[in-house]
């Protein structure tokens, strides 16, 4: 039997893919050519949630909290990374 803390577990690390998965998406919509794929794109969206979380605080951006607000700043986030890794293509 699982108690609650791991089931709530489950739940986050599905949230995450889920968000990751559609912010990957709408980040590579938004940059053309970006796309990576499903798996890349949550992929791609995980790492744009965990650099919005990091760079949106620090410039005092606030979404406020919710799934909304954290689908936003992850497509913000994994735009910034579709962006420098075009520019690491180019050079």
């Amino acid at each position: 039997m699982e108690d609650a803390t791991g089931s709530s577990m489950i739940v986050s690390v599905i949230v995450w893919i889920i968000v990751g998965g559609v912010a990957g998406w709408l980040a590579s919509l938004i940059v053309r050519g970006g796309g990576f794929g499903l798996v890349g794109n949550v992929i791609l969206g995980i790492i744009g949630a965990i650099v919005a979380g990091w760079l949106l605080p620090a410039l005092g951006v606030s979404l406020g909290g919710g799934i909304i607000g954290a689908i936003i700043a992850a497509v913000i986030g994994a735009v910034i990374v579709l962006l420098i890794i075009s520019l690491i293509k180019r050079a």
